[in-house]
Parts: structure tokens; C-alpha cells; sequence
């Protein structure tokens, strides 16, 4: 995923916390007729509100002569607006006292504002400008341009194992578009013209491709008529969204490469095709991930880092997405140690979950590790804003914010073992080396 440059101001940063997080999040949801989907949370505990909306479109949507269109619109749509002059969009958001931010993966675009609760109506007219009148013109164009490159150069090219991603998901993948990353190909974004541009925006930023999310101190009622008047009278799109119906073909045999980058340690990077979100398995790969990687107790931590000393850092987590994804973990080796040592002994923790059951100890430890998890995230109103939208898009179902905590609690022991010998064997996996440049 990839994110615009935080702009934190002094917005009352006590009340993004909220005290006394009640057990249930009640919500409103409903869909306008130019098929804008709104939920609304109504929370009084502090003044401020988190005015979010999801689009339905990452990388996964873009042509594959056009890659990094979805990540792009991500910073163009911030360039201004029919009312909103260049570069003043974030403007009207300091000025209130808050702040804002984006964010594009494979699956979605998102973009949200934390404004005082008075500024609501700012917020909802910020965001029907993005939907409905986007400034997209050459001088925008060039200049968001040159931020992608600044960003690509910064994150990827100039960063240790910043091509990490974009080196996975390309071997991972042959057929679907995951195979490439939401930062996509400037080739792409320089080739292309002003009406491809105009052509995204028109198949994708529309209201029936968008949820609206709103969580904090409103009055429901009052917050429908807002949005009435904001969101209404934007037409429907008129042309099917593309939606990506290719299915990976199984990977049977292990992929194993070297990457050689300006870094000073050599890393370990595996990658195992997974199933996708809100699956059974996805839950019980979650509850995995975090007895392989969960802090420093957890069996890479403590064992190949601290006991073992084979890693300066190792880690591993599940990719989720949309569609069957992947499950990374990475080590980066403590210095002498050679990646083929890491390796095994990052394999031997896998192969332990194959063979041992974890025991309810540590299971128990694990799930109440995740509901702490969970529990803070919906603590901040553009979490709950954000869990609401995700869980509405990609599960049919908002009300997941109160009940996915049971899918956790009902992994067993014999469910991480099962999924463990499923899902991480060589042959469904690519290995990489990633070491340092050879000097003449």
C-alpha cells in the first residue's frame, strides 16, 4: 500500500482517541439512488469526525500498458477541483484545524479527512468535489508526475530492499494483475494521455463505485441531508467497472532467485501463495502469522533473532487481498551469517507448526494479542470510519466490525497446523536472496 506524505496539524489530538470503546458500533447504512454506498456511526464521546470514502479501484483495475494509473489518482485528485483552486485543497483542511491523507493498494483508493465535528459539511463538500469535479488537466498531470517519480526514487529505488514488493508479486504472479504494484511503471504514466486519464476517472470515481464512511460526533438525521446535498445530484456511472476475473493458475514448483542491491546485509525473503481475505483459512494464517511473528516472544523473535542470533530482523505476515493473495516472511541476516543458515532456520519454524500443535497457551495468548489489536483500531474514529468501508466493500457485510472478532476465537490449534501444512510448502512458495551488489 502505498500512502500520501502525512500533513499532521493541531487538531485536538486528545480526541482521536476515544475513551471507553463501547462493545458495539452501531451504524446506519443505506445506498442513493446514483449508487453511492453511506454508512454513518454516531459517536459523542469527542468532538471530532472522520469523513472517509473508498473507491473500489486499486492496481488490480489497470490496464497492463497503463500500470500505476490507480496510485496516480491518488495524488492528482488533491490537485484541486471545479471550485477548488490548485494546490488549496489541503488548504481548507488546515485551516479548520485537522488533517487528511490517502492511501492506493492492489484493491481500493482511499481518502479521508479528521475534521472537528463543525466541520462536517466541509469534508463532505472537499470529497463530492474529488467525485464530481476533479481538476485533471497537463499542468496537473506533469506535476503529479514528477511526485510519483520523487516517491518511486525515494520508497523503492534508493531504499534497502525497496524493490522488495515489486520483486515478489512479479514472480508470484504470472496471469493476474497482482503481478505488478500499485506504484506501477512511469514509462506507463509518461506514455499516457490526457484523455486515458479523463477515461479512469470517468469508469471509476463514480458513486456507484464508492462507499462513504462517516464515524463521530454527528446527528444521523442531519448528517442524511448533508450528504443529500452533497452526493445527490452526482450522476451514476454509466459504463461497467472492470473487474479483474483472471484466477492464478496454481504454482507447483518453488520459484528461487537473487536480487543484488545497494544494501549491506543479505535477506531472506519467501513468499507463499494464501487463499484470499475473509476466507476460513484467511483467519487461521492471521492467528499463524502472529505465533511465528507477533513481538518478541513469538517464535522468529525469540528463537532465530535472540536465541539462534541468525537474524537482525525477522518477521512474516499475510498479504491479504481481495483475491488469493500471499504470506511474506522476511529475515534479514545478522552479520556473517549466510542467507542459506537463515533459511533453514526460518524453515524450521515453519515446519514445526506442521508437526506440533501449538498449544492453547500460547493460541489464547495469540487471540487475545489480536482482539487487543482490534480493539485499538476502532478506538480512533477513521478507524472505525476505514473498518466500516473495508468490511462493507469487500465482505458485503459493515457489521463484520462487531462480529469478525468470533472467526478469531474460533481458530484451534489444529487449524493453524492444518493451514501451516496446506499453504507453506516449497513448491508453492518463491524464495529470494536479496545480497549485496559484487565490488569490482
Amino acid at each position: 500500500m502505498t500512502h500520501r506524505n502525512f500533513r499532521i496539524l493541531p487538531l485536538l489530538l486528545v480526541g482521536l482517541l476515544v475513551p471507553g470503546l463501547k462493545a458495539q458500533i452501531e451504524f446506519t447504512e443505506y445506498t442513493m439512488d446514483n449508487g453511492l454506498h453511506v454508512i454513518l456511526h454516531e459517536d459523542h464521546s469527542t468532538p471530532i469526525v472522520a469523513i472517509s470514502v473508498l473507491y473500489h479501484v486499486g492496481s488490480k483495475n489497470e490496464d497492463t500498458s497503463r500500470t500505476g494509473f490507480a496510485h496516480f489518482f491518488e495524488h492528482l485528485l488533491f490537485e484541486g477541483s471545479k471550485h477548488i483552486a490548485r494546490g488549496e485543497f489541503d488548504k481548507y483542511i488546515q485551516q479548520a484545524g485537522g488533517y487528511n491523507n490517502a492511501n492506493t493498494s492492489q484493491d481500493r483508493t482511499f481518502y479521508f479527512e479528521v475534521l472537528s465535528s463543525n466541520q462536517l459539511e466541509l469534508g463532505l463538500w472537499l470529497e463530492s468535489e474529488r467525485m464530481l469535479h476533479a481538476k485533471i488537466e497537463d499542468i496537473g498531470l506533469e506535476t503529479q508526475r514528477e511526485v510519483v517519480k520523487e516517491e518511486k526514487r525515494l520508497r523503492v529505488d534508493n531504499q534497502p530492499y525497496g524493490s522488495l514488493l515489486e520483486d515478489v508479486f512479479s514472480r508470484a504472479y504470472t496471469q493476474h494483475p497482482y503481478r505488478w504494484v500499485p506504484i506501477g511503471s512511469m514509462e506507463h504514466l509518461n506514455a499516457a494521455t490526457l484523455e486515458e486519464f479523463m477515461e479512469f476517472y470517468k469508469t471509476f470515481y463514480v458513486p456507484n463505485n464508492a462507499t462513504l464512511s462517516i464515524a463521530g460526533d454527528i446527528d444521523i438525521e442531519t448528517t442524511k441531508k448533508l450528504v443529500d446535498t452533497y452526493f445527490s445530484g452526482i450522476p451514476k456511472g454509466t459504463g461497467e467497472i472492470p473487474r479483474p476475473h483472471v484466477v492464478e493458475p496454481k504454482q507447483t514448483k518453488e520459484i528461487r532467485d537473487t536480487v543484488y542491491d545497494e544494501i549491506q546485509l543479505p535477506a531472506v525473503v519467501q513468499a507463499y501463495h494464501i487463499p484470499a481475505q475473509g476466507t476460513e483459512d484467511h483467519y487461521a494464517l492471521q492467528v499463524l502469522s502472529s505465533i511465528l511473528s507477533g513481538g518478541e516472544s513469538a517464535r522468529f523473535q525469540r528463537i532465530v533473532k535472540n536465541e539462534q542470533e541468525k537474524a537482525l530482523q525477522v518477521f512474516g505476515f499475510p498479504f491479504p487481498l481481495e483475491d488469493p493473495g500471499l504470506f511474506v516472511t522476511l529475515g534479514i541476516c545478522n552479520m556473517g551469517v549466510d542467507p542459506a543458515d537463515l533459511e533453514k532456520a526460518m524453515d524450521q519454524q515453519v515446519e514445526r507448526l506442521k508437526n506440533e500443535p501449538v498449544t492453547e497457551k500460547e493460541l489464547q495468548k495469540v487471540i487475545n494479542q489480536l482482539e487487543t489489536q482490534f480493539v485499538e483500531q476502532n478506538r480512533q474514529m477513521s478507524g472505525i470510519a476505514e473498518n466500516l468501508a473495508n468490511y462493507h466493500v469487500y465482505y458485503g457485510e459493515a457489521n463484520l466490525i462487531n462480529t469478525e472478532l468470533e472467526r478469531y476465537r474460533k481458530v484451534t490449534a489444529a487449524d493453524v497446523q492444518r493451514v501451516a501444512k496446506q499453504y507453506f510448502t516449497p513448491q508453492n512458495r518463491v524464495n529470494l536472496y536479496y545480497l549485496p551488489v559484487p565490488t569490482n
